[in-house]
């Protein structure tokens, strides 16, 4: 009788855990398509501005001031040693080579996105108590069919207390990983993105490469990849290294930063330090862009002024450092009227 009572009790909870585990798969099947993504429009990290970062006229504008040095685009990498391959070319077949060179090179600097922080998913399917305690571990149910779009893909996680929920962006990232794997990504991110790490990194002028890495090892809205290139970003600012960016593909990122963040005095001072007056000329028309209410572009819009007056309004109107744009747009005028003569 007491082995009949306990396989009877036995039989129970097991009905109890059937249908809990049935209630589950319907739910997952209900909410097969209900995943919470973040928006992928190309916005920037101003939510006020009118412009975005993917609008035409903004791409224009970066991909301008980017520049194209070919010699940069094209730099020596590591790689297995190979004898090197000679080719004599005629006037118009080396005229070919050099144009299909930049057609290659602007595919190259095409600039990675530019997209606001991922919303944290927090989503509860369920809360099936009865599972609670039958085991010590996560369980990670992903969907793996292969013509569904990754953001779009289920992945739900049940935790030994019985909650079932949707996979945090971390957890899909590494699942997604396991799955379909990305070439050059890790499951567990190299140390060299640690801030104490960055700055060594940073102190050898290798920010093109931890951006480049960080391409590859973040998704362009997740949390890691806004920090890391806020910190490179933030550093090449600080040192007014801008030229470890020009003619990449991470300048135009550069700029929308410090554009966004009103601070392109340095950059401006520095383009015309190099005799790039038309690429100062274009960030300012960029700031007033992306910042129609400010004094600079008030005052622009009223005079309609373009070329080297639009660099003395925003000198007198916005920027911090008005004597030294002055002062370069001076030296930039003087060498140019001495080079003419």
């Amino acid at each position: 009788m007491a082995a009949l009572g306990a396989s009877r009790c036995l039989l129970k909870n097991y009905s109890r855990v059937k249908s809990a585990s049935q209630n589950t798969r319907i739910l997952i099947k209900c909410h097969r398509r209900m995943l919470c993504t973040a928006p992928s429009d190309g916005s920037s990290p101003d939510a006020h501005s009118k412009h975005r970062f993917m609008d035409p006229e903004v791409q224009d504008i970066l991909t301008r001031i980017t520049g194209l040095d070919l010699d940069k685009v094209f730099r020596p990498i590591k790689q297995e040693l190979k004898p090197p391959t000679y080719k004599l070319m005629t006037d118009a077949q080396l005229e070919k080579a050099t144009q299909l060179a930049r057609e290659e090179a602007r595919r190259l600097l095409k600039m990675p996105p530019v997209l606001p922080e991922r919303e944290p998913i927090h989503d509860i399917l369920s809360e099936d108590t009865i599972l609670e305690g039958m085991d010590t571990a996560n369980y990670v149910f992903t969907d793996i069919t292969f013509n569904i779009p990754h953001r779009e893909r289920f992945i739900v996680v049940r935790e030994p207390t019985g909650i079932l929920r949707k996979a945090s962006w971390e957890e899909r990232d590494r699942l997604v990983q396991v799955y379909f794997p990305k070439e050059g990504r890790r499951l567990i991110a190299p140390a060299v993105f640690k801030e104490e790490n960055l700055k060594v990194v940073f102190g050898l002028d290798r920010h093109q490469d931890v951006l480049d890495l960080c391409q590859v090892q973040f998704e362009p809205d997740s949390s890691e990849y806004i920090r890391v290139h806020k910190l490179t970003y933030e550093d090449v600012e600080n040192q007014g290294k801008y030229d470890l960016l020009r003619s990449t593909r991470h300048f135009g990122g550069l700029a929308w930063y410090l554009v966004n963040a009103r601070r392109v005095d340095g950059l401006i001072i520095d383009m015309l330090q190099k005799d790039l007056l038309q690429d100062a000329v274009s960030m300012v028309g960029l700031f007033n862009m992306v910042h129609p209410n400010s004094e600079s572009a008030q005052e622009a819009s009223h005079l309609q002024a373009s070329g080297v007056a639009l660099l003395k309004i925003y000198a007198n109107r916005e920027s911090q450092r008005a004597g030294y744009i002055e002062l370069a747009l001076q030296a930039y005028q003087q060498a140019s009227a001495e080079s003419s003569v």
